[in-house]
C-alpha cells in the first residue's frame, strides 16, 4: 500500500476552486486523484464551524499539526537525508534547490525527499543553540524567525480585476514557448527611487526599466514603452507580484496586448526567475543605491552586461544569443 501523502497547498486551492464551481466531493476527489474520504476529512472542520473553506487556513492548520509532530521529523530521523541537506546548505543552496535535487536523485524514495517548506520548518524549529544559528546562517536571508506565509496580511491593498497566476496557461511553466515575462521593482535608498526589472522566462533576457517615479501611471508607461519595442510573438504574458504599481494592468494590457497575471500574496517563488535575476542586478546596484543618480545609459549598460553573460541554465549560451535564436525560428 502506498504511503499517504498530505494535501499540498496547490491541491487545497483547487479544492476551493472546485467547491465554488459546485462540484461534488466525489468529482473533486476524482479530479485530484484522491480518496473521497480525504476530501471529506479536509472539509469537515469548516462544515462543522459553518464557515467557507479557505485553502490558506487549511494549509496553516495542517502545518501547525505537522510541527506538533516534529520530533518524528523525517530529516531528524534520516541521517543520510540530514547530511545531504546540510552539505548543500553549506554550498549556499536554497531549500527549494535542495528539494528539487532530492526529487531528481531519489525519485522513488520518499524517505529521501523533503519539500522546501519541510526543510525550512526543520531549520527553524528543531535545531537548538549554536547548531540552529549555524544552519540558518547558510540561508540567503539569515532571519532568526520565519513569518507564516499564509497568515501575513497584505497591507498594500487589493488591485482591482486581478487575474491569478493559477489561471495562467500551463505552457508558461514549461518554458518552451517564449514571450512570457516576470516583472518587479527594485527599490532604492529609503524607497525613494526604483528601477523596473523584466525577465523573459525561456531565454532569461533582462530588461531594466529606468523610472522617474514608482507610481502606477509612471510604471505602466515605462514598462509599456520598453516592451512595445519587441516583436509581438515575444510579448505574450507578464507575471507580477501584488505591488500597487501595477494597478493599471488593464490599461497596460490594452497598450501591449500582454495579459498580466498576479502571484499569490507573499509568494516570490512564483516569480523565481525574476527573483534570481534581481539578485544578479544587486551585484551592480547594492541595497541603499539611489537610482536617481544613474542615467538611462548607465542602467542600460548593466542590462547589456547581464544579457551578454553566459548562463549555465542556458547551456552556457547568453540570453542575447537565445533571444535571437528564437526570433529566427
Amino acid at each position: 500500500m502506498n504511503k499517504y501523502q498530505r494535501l499540498s497547498i496547490n491541491e487545497r486551492e483547487l479544492i476551493g476552486q472546485y467547491l465554488s464551481q459546485g462540484k461534488s466531493l466525489r468529482s473533486i476527489a476524482l479530479c485530484l486523484n484522491r480518496q473521497v474520504s480525504t476530501i471529506s476529512r479536509e472539509l469537515k472542520p469548516f462544515s462543522n464551524s459553518g464557515t467557507r473553506y479557505k485553502a490558506w487556513l487549511a494549509q496553516h492548520c495542517a502545518d501547525y499539526l505537522s510541527r506538533k509532530r516534529n520530533d518524528k521529523c523525517r530529516i531528524a530521523t534520516t541521517p543520510k537525508l540530514y547530511s545531504f541537506i546540510v552539505t548543500k546548505l553549506k554550498l549556499r543552496w536554497s531549500p527549494q534547490q535542495i528539494s528539487n535535487e532530492l526529487k531528481k536523485l531519489y525519485p522513488t524514495k520518499k524517505h529521501m525527499q523533503a519539500s522546501h517548506e519541510t526543510i525550512y520548518t526543520y531549520l527553524y524549529l528543531l535545531p537548538k543553540g549554536e547548531l540552529r544559528k549555524e544552519l540558518i546562517g547558510y540561508l540567503r536571508q539569515k532571519k532568526r524567525l520565519r513569518k507564516n506565509r499564509k497568515l501575513t496580511t497584505d497591507s498594500r491593498g487589493k488591485i482591482a480585476d486581478m487575474i491569478s497566476i493559477h489561471e495562467r496557461p500551463k505552457e508558461v511553466e514549461d518554458r518552451i514557448i517564449p514571450g512570457h515575462w516576470e516583472g518587479d521593482l527594485i527599490m532604492g535608498k529609503d524607497h525613494k527611487s526604483a528601477i523596473g526589472t523584466i525577465v523573459e522566462r525561456t531565454t532569461r533576457t533582462v530588461i531594466l526599466v529606468p523610472l522617474k517615479a514608482k507610481d502606477a501611471p509612471s510604471v505602466r508607461k515605462a514598462f509599456a514603452k520598453e516592451l512595445k519595442t519587441l516583436p509581438s510573438q515575444m510579448t505574450v504574458t507578464l507575471t507580477y507580484d501584488r505591488g500597487k504599481e501595477m494597478s493599471e494592468h488593464k490599461l497596460f494590457t490594452k497598450q501591449t496586448n500582454m495579459q498580466v497575471y498576479f502571484c499569490d500574496p507573499h509568494s516570490p517563488w512564483q516569480r523565481g526567475t525574476n527573483e534570481n535575476t534581481n539578485m544578479l542586478i544587486r551585484d551592480f546596484f547594492p541595497k541603499q543605491t539611489d537610482f536617481s543618480k544613474f542615467t538611462r545609459k548607465e542602467i542600460k549598460h548593466v542590462q547589456k552586461l547581464l544579457n551578454e553573460r553566459p548562463r549555465k541554465t542556458l547551456d552556457w549560451s547568453t540570453p542575447k544569443e537565445k533571444f535571437k535564436e528564437l526570433l529566427l525560428r
